[in-house]
């Protein structure tokens, strides 16, 4: 389905490809700034060239090198992700749609993630690891265009990072947290995630999101 109205947060597809808009700045001829769910490359382009898709139950999809299947009916676990589908943010939370978000702890199905925001439970959805019975595919518009090295090659880690170095962030970068205008340096990091000085902990796909993140010192360029 064509957009005709863009807002920060859709999944579309764009080039057979599950993509996510991250900001949609209407000056500009190619105003629609997306990222690919599954390596977090990022495009610009315009409406007229993406198709909007409202995620469901039971799809499925490749989140940076790891696929996931969405269930609206799993209960969560500290350490799952979620899908925020239906963003209510208190006045001290930071979240918008479709933003995912890592579980730190669970009250009576309200969750508390490691960015510190409290999501009440019926502002999301579960990202059960793996593909699930029965699930949709969406990490493509039509799978059968992707050769099944692409597809196996798109659900690699390893074959991330080895590809892209702007997928690489090091212990030493400082960022500054721009939704709460705190700078941190990343102190540890997991195959995935890293944790800031101050605590925080995020998935490494959030530090690409201008809009979240700004690189203010990276250690590698400075050795």
């Amino acid at each position: 389905m064509k957009l005709y109205q863009v807002r920060k947060g859709q999944f579309v597809f764009y080039q057979n490809e599950l993509h996510k808009v991250y900001s949609v700045k209407p000056m500009f001829k190619q105003s629609v700034h997306l990222y690919r769910l599954k390596d977090m490359k990022q495009i610009l382009t315009k409406a007229s060239e993406i198709d909007y898709y409202k995620p469901k139950h039971n799809d499925t999809f490749i989140f940076y090198g790891k696929r996931y299947t969405i269930d609206q009916y799993a209960k969560p676990e500290p350490g799952d992700y979620i899908l925020i589908v239906k963003p209510a943010p208190d006045f001290l939370d930071h979240y918008s749609l479709n933003e995912i978000e890592k579980v730190e702890s669970i009250e009576n199905g309200n969750v508390n993630t490691t960015r510190d925001n409290g999501v009440k439970h019926h502002e999301y959805v579960v990202m059960v690891p793996g593909r699930q019975d029965a699930s949709q595919e969406i990490a493509y518009y039509d799978k059968n265009l992707v050769p099944e090295e692409q597809q196996l090659k798109d659900e690699s880690i390893s074959y991330l990072a080895e590809n892209d170095d702007t997928l690489k962030p090091a212990v030493g970068d400082i960022y500054i947290d721009t939704r709460n205008n705190t700078k941190a340096m990343i102190v540890a990091m997991t195959e995935d995630e890293v944790i800031f000085g101050h605590g925080l902990r995020v998935h490494v796909a959030e530090l690409l999101d201008e809009t979240s993140f700004e690189l203010i010192y990276q250690f590698e360029d400075n050795m």
